[in-house]
């Protein structure tokens, strides 16, 4: 007997399949799959997916928005200067209590894996102690990821380097860093190659906030490739934001790309949150303040998508829906085509999920049973409409469910039901 067997499914290639789930596997995929199951979905031919995968994402700041005060200006340094005056009030409780109902909200929209940074630039490491805690708490829902990620700036913050390397102690997965809020160009190559060392030393991976600024000449992006070249972390590091990169002239990027698919590095861009905080010093013409991500891709540069923030002293809005994420980057990149914007898709689930390293993820005989059901027939449609989710499948149980979505649309008395779907 099955512990789950999915009926009538159609995968985001366009094959209908039938998926036999047991112990927290899936062991057959096939057309058609008879057989008793203690439970069973029919999925009624909508999409089936691995679930939503969060490339980048601030769990300690989440769900803090005006506390203590409001962004006016909408910059990323008034974000900072907010974050750091919050910091003193912080206490495990709160993060604690802030990260789990973000938790729920990226279960219901079928987000089960985050790789979340954790600001260490606080000598209690109040933020580091939480998240580990949430990160054990949700670990039957969500797989989490922590970044020891030095806000202030690891040559900066005179206390950083000490701080960061507890953080790795306490259980931290991965090496971060921001380069560009060194003080000096210098300081911030310097502490690229302090923290590839650390990570090297330490086998880890590395996710850097990397040129998140409008100035062409902020190329610390440059030094990650090639560190990660000297040595040898071929599969391990990606550089997030990128921002500058839009900033650039083409001749500087025509090198810089190359020499980023070279060394193995990837991009994960962040377009809810650059869309809004970069540019801000502009009059007209308005840069975009996103990375390159057409061009990335066309330089087979591995890219996935983050959501960045929701509700936090840098962005008011957003409810940790990926597909949110996916549809501003098929706007802002743009990423149109058929072709590109099924990218955009995979950005959000298997292309994520390579660049985190996840093991066992994917839609295939031996992979974790964790699925998602949409609303929707193909990853098009679930970009454009950003459906719900019906079913949340973790490891072979259901553990969110959503009643299909159905307008009812009275034209002069005549009553039409809408389903919201329009296939292609």
């Amino acid at each position: 007997m099955f512990d789950l067997l999915i009926k009538n499914a159609v995968t985001a290639d366009g094959e209908p399949v039938d998926i036999a789930c047991t112990g927290g596997k899936i062991i057959d995929i096939s057309p058609t799959i008879d057989g008793p199951a203690k439970d069973e979905i029919d999925a009624g031919g909508n999409l089936i997916t691995p679930p939503f995968v969060d490339s980048h994402f601030h769990m300690d700041a989440t769900l803090s928005f005006g506390q203590p005060r409001i962004n006016e200006s909408g910059t990323l340094l008034e974000g900072i200067q907010i974050w750091g005056e919050l910091k003193p009030a912080l206490t495990v409780e709160a993060i604690k209590s802030r990260a789990l109902e973000i938790c729920t909200w990226a279960i219901a929209r079928g987000t089960l894996m985050i790789r979340s940074h954790v600001d260490i630039c606080d000598p209690r490491l109040l933020a580091v102690d939480a998240l580990l805690e949430v990160k054990k708490e949700i670990a039957p829902y969500i797989d989490l990821q922590l970044v020891a990620f030095p806000q202030d700036g690891y040559l900066r913050d005179p206390n950083a380097a000490a701080l960061l390397t507890q953080a790795l102690d306490k259980g931290v997965d991965v090496v971060g860093g921001i380069p560009h809020f060194e003080r000096t160009m210098d300081q911030g190559t310097d502490s690229v190659k302090a923290l590839m060392k650390i990570a090297a030393e330490r086998g880890l991976m590395v996710d850097m906030h990397c040129d998140e600024t409008d100035d062409p000449l902020s190329r610390h992006v440059e030094t990650l490739a090639s560190e990660c070249q000297r040595l040898g972390l071929h599969g391990r590091i990606a550089g997030s934001h990128l921002t500058s990169m839009h900033s650039m002239d083409n001749y500087y990027v025509s090198k810089l790309l190359p020499l980023m698919r070279d060394s193995g590095i990837a991009a994960i861009a962040n377009p809810l949150i650059n869309i809004t905080i970069q540019g801000r010093h502009d009059t007209y013409p308005k840069r975009r303040g996103l990375t390159r991500i057409k061009e990335l891709i066309e330089h087979n540069v591995p890219l996935a998508l983050g959501h960045d923030c929701v509700m936090d002293p840098w962005y008011a809005m957003g409810s940790h829906d990926m597909l949110d994420v996916a549809h501003m980057a098929v706007h802002t990149a743009p990423m149109t085509s058929m072709k590109q914007i099924r990218r955009m898709f995979d950005a959000v689930t298997t292309d994520a999920a390579k660049i985190l390293n996840l093991d066992n993820y994917g839609l295939h005989v031996g992979a974790n049973a964790d699925l998602v059901i949409l609303q929707a027939a193909t990853p098009f449609d679930a970009i454009r409409l950003r459906p719900a989710r019906l079913y949340v499948v973790r490891h072979g149980k259901i553990i969110s469910r959503t009643a299909p979505v159905v307008a009812e649309v009275d034209l002069d008395g005549m009553c039409h039901d809408v389903d919201f779907e329009l296939k292609i």
